[in-house]
């Protein structure tokens, strides 16, 4: 077998439904399988996975492992060359891993491959391409001083590297990893000792130190609605602050001095992270119409009936020749007839432009999105 899918499912079950549509679309024609551990989902995750994806090998954990050990337990029952670990708040093209295959040929120490993530709003998401925190990348991080000194303090986006460019980088996001599994197993998996939030960052790391280059491929593009992953609370401040203290420990010398200033760092990072995400959660869109880019016209009164708002049937092109006015607008995307392909190339070319974001999944009564990077979804049925 070529490739085996991992995915860690909590409580998400309409994004994972989606992020299974087109990742089984993405792999019908490849020697794949796809796995799903579910982390103790209390939400019907479990159900919908059995009864509309049954070829789906299917782990069930009684108690919330966590990161690390979800993953591996996917890994370990694995059966292909490669492996993909993959967010259920994902959604993938149709050749997305045809593309990494052609990529991945020939290399000869290919650690980790990550591709162009873009959020629930089409934007680019920067941790794509990351370099190692080091002490002072991650004093830059905090402070954010790479958003004035992008050459000087870029390291931790790894800047030198243009998002549009393929290219070496060391860190890649847990949302999408792609690698052999011998070099996973080799590894020793994400490491067990880190609730979440570090892992990611451990594994490029040790890749690197054996020798490995790890890769950011722009070449096929890959939506995240990563506020979905996880619940943005002070839980998750605690735990960001222990997966930092975990990964500096492990790697780097520390004394006294280091390991304060490295707690307050984390800290001060963290908190700053909560309160953009509290007040991003404060800000209302309320879009005054929607426009249905599909060629299913009977949906467009079912819409109007439970959006009780305006809902207008177009095409890609005529979204394109609005103008700057055309504001308060939220375009529906229907995946039953249109490709993931197309409807991810899509987000990225009208990004700034303005609108939200919805889709439809196949075949479902419900279109689902986010409108920005830290937003929780939206799923709103029909």
């Amino acid at each position: 077998m070529r490739l085996s899918v991992v995915i860690l499912n909590y409580n998400v079950q309409y994004f994972l439904e989606l992020c299974l549509q087109s990742v089984v679309k993405a792999t019908s024609h490849l020697d794949a399988e796809i796995i799903v551990v579910d982390n103790a989902s209390e939400d019907g995750s479990v159900a919908m996975v059995q009864t509309q994806f049954p070829d789906v090998r299917l782990i069930v954990n009684k108690d919330n492992t966590g990161f690390p050990k979800g993953n591996n337990m996917g890994v370990d029952i694995a059966k292909g060359e490669y492996v993909c670990i993959l967010n259920p708040d994902t959604v993938v093209a149709e050749d997305t891993f045809d593309k990494l295959f052609d990529f991945a040929e020939g290399k000869d120490k290919l650690g980790i491959v990550g591709p162009k993530l873009l959020d629930g709003s089409g934007k680019f998401l920067p941790e794509s391409k990351r370099g190692v925190p080091t002490p002072w990348v991650a004093f830059t991080k905090f402070l954010e001083l790479y958003r004035y000194f992008p050459k000087q303090c870029g390291k931790y986006y790894f800047m030198e590297l243009d998002p549009n460019e393929t290219g070496k980088i060391e860190i890649l996001v847990g949302a999408f990893m792609f690698m052999k599994r011998s070099l996973y197993l080799k590894l020793g998996g994400f490491d067990e000792g880190c609730f979440m939030y570090s892992d990611d960052v451990d594994i490029s790391y040790m890749a690197l130190k054996e020798g490995y280059d790890n890769y950011y491929f722009s070449e096929t593009r890959v939506i995240h609605y990563k506020g979905e992953s996880t619940n943005k609370d002070e839980t998750f401040l605690r735990r960001f602050r222990e997966a930092m203290n975990f990964f500096y420990r492990k790697h780097f010398k520390v004394n006294i001095l280091f390991d304060l200033v490295m707690r307050i760092g984390a800290k001060i990072f963290s908190l700053l992270k909560l309160l953009r995400m509290k007040q991003h959660a404060n800000i209302h869109f309320k879009p005054e119409k929607y426009y249905l880019i599909s060629t299913d016209a009977s949906l467009v009164e079912d819409l109007k009936t439970s959006l009780k708002k305006e809902v207008i049937l177009t095409t890609f092109e005529e979204v394109q020749t609005m103008g700057p006015d055309d504001k308060h607008i939220e375009l529906l995307f229907d995946a039953n007839t249109l490709t993931f392909k197309q409807i991810i190339q899509y987000f990225n070319i009208l990004s700034g432009r303005g609108f939200t974001y919805k889709m439809i999944p196949m075949s479902k009564r419900y279109v689902l999105g986010s409108n920005f990077s830290d937003a929780k979804g939206e799923v709103k049925f029909f």
